[in-house]
């Protein structure tokens, strides 16, 4: 059964550790990470873009996936649903296609009108229990057409938006989704704490979460971090691993073309990142 992020993301910060978000993009990553999750006893969060919700053919098809697949592996540890960096219009259709956890990124609009959409999906997401995360100063990089260049969010109006009662806060500190550049000045830690002082128990959210080194990620979450965002490290290590089976032409055995055997490496190397990260954030056993 699908569960709201809010249990486990309070206990993670509490507990000075962070639960993963990995996305998902089709049946065979949801499926690895859910293996992953169970076996090392770890709460997680699936993660779908706009863009992926519309590859995988709509939420109400992912929602009856992930549900199928809870039940079909017996999935016992927290698993949430959670759509990432939604449109207003997409975070209320995920409401309604049955998911238990929103991002509503309106960090590029004004914070008036930022702060007056998160209103308005609050008190839906209070009424029907779901979990709710905003975003306060743009993360940098690319997501789904949404461009931000890394710049660090206001600690006053982050206040502003943690008190309109949202579960989490993902807040710009210099982090950007992707591959990060050679010249990146790192996370700025200054006004990660001065955002813990303003928000104080709220978990706090950090996307960009590949390539941000070890010391910083362990950093981050000593200073309220909860949630960690991963996705393009495991795009990469699935399109190595698919690559390496393919030009072994292990794929060509004069049987015809089997997906299942294509995608099987690639799966296992997701199982790979998803375990390493788990053991980073401190989420192992946390379940």
């Amino acid at each position: 059964m699908l569960v709201s992020a809010k249990e486990m993301l309070t206990k993670a910060k509490a507990g000075k550790y962070a639960v993963g978000q990995f996305n998902i993009n089709n049946l065979e990553w949801t499926k690895a990470i859910l293996q992953t999750a169970q076996e090392l006893n770890s709460p997680v969060i699936l993660g779908v873009s706009e863009g992926a919700g519309k590859y995988m053919c709509g939420y109400k098809t992912i929602v009856g996936m992930v549900n199928g697949m809870l039940e079909e592996l017996n999935i016992t540890v927290p698993v949430a649903l959670h759509l990432d960096h939604g449109s207003f219009e997409g975070a209320k259709a995920c409401i309604n296609a049955g998911f238990s956890s929103i991002m509503f990124d309106g960090s590029h609009y004004p914070i008036e009108e930022n702060i007056a959409k998160t209103t308005e999906l609050v008190n839906a997401c209070n009424v029907l229990g779901l979990s709710l995360e905003a975003e306060v100063g743009s993360i940098g990089g690319e997501e789904d057409g949404v461009v931000g260049a890394g710049e660090c969010a206001d600690p006053d109006e982050c206040k502003a938006v943690a008190d309109l009662g949202v579960t989490m806060l993902a807040a710009g500190i210099g982090n950007i989704h992707g591959k990060y550049p050679d010249n990146w000045a790192g996370l700025s830690f200054e006004t990660l704490d001065a955002i813990q002082a303003k928000t104080g128990d709220m978990p706090l959210v950090l996307h960009g979460g590949t390539g941000i080194p070890a010391d910083m990620i362990k950093k981050a979450i000593s200073l309220g971090v909860a949630k960690i965002n991963v996705n393009t490290e495991c795009q990469l290590a699935f399109q190595e691993a698919t690559r390496k089976y393919i030009e072994e032409g292990k794929d060509l055995e004069g049987k015809g073309f089997d997906p299942r055997k294509l995608l099987a490496p690639g799966a296992e190397a997701i199982k790979a990142t998803v375990k390493e990260k788990m053991e980073l954030f401190g989420s192992v056993g946390k379940a």
